[in-house]
């Protein structure tokens, strides 16, 4: 009898180990695949940088919720850049994104006078439209962050598909590919910040901005610490 309870209770520990064994093999693949495209572009890394969360304790976000952090990005994005309260507004009417805002983001639309800081803070978000705009399939590829994103195109995109047409058109891509680029850059953070700490320019050519922008975006992406978007942190 104790054998046949003890052959039963290994039996449901094994799934369990198996799991545990799939989800560290899927990181450090996933860890050795951006140390690998680093090193071929002379970005330096750091073999002891823990891997990220696996696919199965990742956070999968809502489609519909993408494309309202997207619509929301861009529109504090136009507003930081231009400084025009009353475009900002007929924005928010324009793509009906009264409820898109995280209450940051709200306080910023809210004022009609905001410092100068808030406008450059809010103005690099257009690298996160950008990176939400590839994880909804609409534009092809997030290619290197070593210049800042094409503003006009994303305006265009945007203007032209409207809130409902982005959402018609948006398909997230698989989370993997999320978890693939949230590992890559988080790799590529760190090089930026280690520049940084040493009094040097950021390596191989790298935006410290937009690298700091994907960054955000992606560990929003993939639900890192299950934080708000007001709250992401990009630890290095």
């Amino acid at each position: 009898m104790m054998k046949r309870i003890f052959s039963a209770f290994f039996a449901l520990i094994i799934p369990v180990q198996a799991t545990l064994s799939q989800s560290a093999d899927e990181g450090q693949a996933r860890k050795a695949r951006s140390i690998a495209q680093l090193q071929s572009e002379g970005v330096p890394t750091i073999d002891h940088l823990p891997v990220i969360e696996p696919e199965s304790e990742s956070t999968r976000r809502n489609t519909k919720f993408v494309v309202q952090r997207t619509i929301a990005l861009a529109i504090v994005a136009v507003k930081g850049e231009t400084g025009d309260h009353a475009m900002g507004q007929a924005l928010i009417r324009q793509f009906d994104a009264a409820g898109f805002f995280t209450p940051r983001e709200k306080a910023f639309m809210d004022d009609p006078d905001p410092s100068d800081q808030d406008r450059t803070n809010f103005a690099w978000r257009y690298e996160g439209v950008h990176v939400m705009l590839w994880a909804l399939g609409i534009s092809p590829e997030l290619e290197r962050p070593d210049h800042i994103c094409d503003v006009p195109s994303i305006a265009n995109t945007l203007r032209e598909l409207g809130t409902d047409g982005l959402m018609r058109r948006a398909k997230l891509r698989p989370q993997k590919e999320l978890l693939d680029a949230a590992d890559l850059i988080y790799r590529y953070d760190w090089a930026a910040v280690n520049a940084r700490l040493k009094g040097e320019e950021p390596p191989a050519g790298l935006d410290k901005g937009v690298v700091y922008e994907w960054h955000y975006a992606l560990n929003w992406l993939i639900g890192y610490m299950d934080q708000d978007w007001d709250d992401i942190t990009t630890d290095t």
